[in-house]
């Protein structure tokens, strides 16, 4: 009697134990089926809290570097720009000023910064210039840095004393071929923008003329005034004092249309030496590997800004055209500009530095 009593007891206590093992798993079934629902809704918030974080760029003052000394023209418009463009993305941007030649100090801090879109750089094509005139370049202008958007474009001006007999560009061609060796073309230092102009020139135009380089643009000024030299190449933001005071006359552009600010000044190809067309340019770049949705973000504003008038007007004083591109219009004209700078390099004979 006692053992089936305490049989009894027993079985009750396994049948107590597996009702209590079965509640304990639909518990924790219904728990699991309560996570799973909940997944979808932690993978959103996950992902707008990533979006969230990146929406916040930039959080501190991106650092611009330039590849020109304080206070020049491209410093001056570069800073407007930059002002603007700050003002756009919430922070303002730190100008810092790597003066170099071919802008290679700029572009070596572009080489070691991360790409987060905190170090930017305006390149110019001087850049792709110094792929044709150094032996060596510590980077790749193509492959290292990612182009946002292009900031201005300027030409050049082929400009005469104003006692010059000379009228047009066709009639310093003309003279020069009647006289070779006569006449002389001033402009800055070998290898700049202004001198590979001239050198272009000479070649497109078949003419025999002596190229002389100046450090300055005022020293060409002068010596285009003490006619010295025939014929200067420069900028208008470094002609125009004397432009404004009719003492020197342009009578070409270098460009293929005219200039807004000088709108009578024919292109040099209207004087029927054949295809020339030369315009200096300056844009923004990243580090190649900055995200996508930053340098986006950093092209908008970028457009935005040079499309305020008061920003094309300041830049126009200075003969440059404020005009942003697409990152790919940039890259395609900066690969363009090494191919043909190259070919003039080689063509003149400018040594290698």
């Amino acid at each position: 009697m006692f053992e089936e009593a305490r049989k009894v007891t027993e079985c009750q206590e396994r049948l107590t134990m597996t009702r209590a093992h079965e509640s304990t798993w639909v518990v924790n079934r219904r728990n699991f089926a309560r996570g799973l629902a909940v997944l979808p809704t932690l993978g959103l918030i996950a992902a707008a809290r990533l979006a969230c974080a990146e929406a916040k760029y930039p959080t501190r003052s991106p650092r611009l570097v330039l590849p020109f000394a304080a206070g020049g023209v491209a410093d001056v418009t570069a800073r407007i720009v930059a002002e603007k463009l700050g003002d756009k993305l919430g922070h303002r941007l730190v100008v810092d000023n790597q003066p170099g030649a071919g802008g290679i100090n700029a572009a070596n801090q572009m080489r070691s910064a991360r790409p987060d879109g905190y170090t930017l750089a305006l390149l110019s094509n001087g850049t792709a210039i110094s792929v044709g005139l150094f032996k060596r370049l510590p980077y790749d202008p193509v492959k290292d840095f990612a182009p946002i958007s292009s900031m201005g474009y300027f030409d050049f001006l082929f400009c005469v004393n104003a006692a010059s007999p000379f009228q047009t560009m066709a009639d310093f061609v003309k003279a020069a071929r009647d006289k070779p060796s006569t006449f002389n073309i001033g402009t800055i230092n070998i290898g700049s923008s202004q001198n590979l102009t001239a050198e272009l020139l000479k070649s497109t135009a078949a003419v025999d003329v002596t190229l002389v380089p100046y450090r300055t643009s005022p020293e060409v000024l002068i010596a285009l005034l003490r006619d010295d030299i025939q014929l200067a190449v420069d900028s208008y933001a470094a002609l125009k004092s004397a432009l404004l005071d009719n003492t020197i006359r342009p009578i070409a552009t270098s460009a293929a249309k005219p200039s807004e600010i000088l709108p009578n000044v024919p292109p040099v190809k209207e004087s029927g030496i054949g295809d020339f067309d030369v315009i200096s340019w300056n844009g923004i770049f990243a580090r190649s590997g900055t995200p996508k949705d930053i340098t986006d973000m950093l092209n908008r504003g970028l457009h935005d800004a040079l499309a305020l008038p008061e920003v094309k007007q300041r830049a126009l004083e200075f003969g440059i055209e404020a005009k942003g591109s697409t990152p790919e219009e940039l890259g395609a004209r900066l690969r363009s500009d090494i191919d043909k700078w190259s070919k003039v390099i080689e063509r003149a004979g400018v040594p290698k530095q």
